[in-house]
């Protein structure tokens, strides 16, 4: 994309980027769905932390022909999810509630309507903090696996050879060593975003050389771009 902050690293840096998803969602049938006991029908709100929540809640809807009411109430981690939700719903129309960026700061807007049943579309790898927060608040709530995290097949770059691998969650990870069993780190260097994908890293015996989010480098592009000037 033309104003992609990877363009302006490109530009400013010279490097070359290749961008592969070790990870790949696929959606779950809503036969599965309704294996889990959930019906949509029963609950007033929906929590969407991310786009592909939106997608796969409005899916699995559309597969069991369940009208959705416009009294649905929308609960959106963030405001790239709340611009996402346009796609399937008239914005002005519907009560949609928005969170910051985090899901503890979607919480305090969560606990505003401590009445509704809340429904908690995810994937199969629901992140810990996101039923620990709910039941704190006492909320009547169910979480369902949508759509699962599915490992990509990267046996065409067997023979690539990368100075710096990027990862923003701890399934990239895993995927690295499921395609690449005897992967030895040498001299590429590893990129990760987040806690959660640092520690995976670090378990898995990976040497971390650059990290994101930190007050110098907020943004993955950033910490890639500092640690390009600093190596030379």
């Amino acid at each position: 994309m033309e104003n992609s902050p990877y363009q302006t690293l490109v530009d400013r840096t010279k490097v070359k980027i290749d961008f592969r998803s070790f990870i790949h969602v696929e959606g779950v049938p809503s036969k599965e769905v309704r294996e889990q006991k959930i019906d949509i029908s029963k609950f007033t709100a929906i929590v969407l932390t991310s786009r592909n929540s939106v997608d796969h809640f409005f899916r699995v809807a559309e597969e069991m022909r369940y009208k959705i009411p416009d009294s649905l109430k929308y609960f959106c981690q963030s405001e790239a999810v709340a611009y996402y939700l346009q796609k399937y719903v008239v914005y002005r129309k519907r009560k949609i509630y928005v969170g910051k960026r985090t899901f503890k700061e979607l919480v305090p807007l969560i606990k505003k309507h401590k009445n509704e049943k809340f429904l908690i579309p995810s994937s199969d790898k629901l992140q810990d903090e996101v039923p620990e927060q709910m039941d704190a608040l006492g909320v009547v709530w169910t979480s369902g696996t949508f759509f699962r995290t599915v490992i990509s097949d990267l046996s065409d770059l067997a023979d690539v050879k990368y100075d710096i691998l990027v990862f923003f969650s701890p399934s990239g990870i895993e995927s690295l060593f499921k395609n690449f069993p005897e992967f030895t780190q040498d001299k590429t260097r590893i990129a990760v975003f987040g806690n959660t994908t640092m520690k995976t890293a670090e378990d898995m015996g990976l040497r971390i050389d650059i990290q994101a989010p930190t007050p110098e480098s907020p943004s993955m592009t950033m910490a890639i771009e500092n640690y390009i000037k600093e190596d030379k």
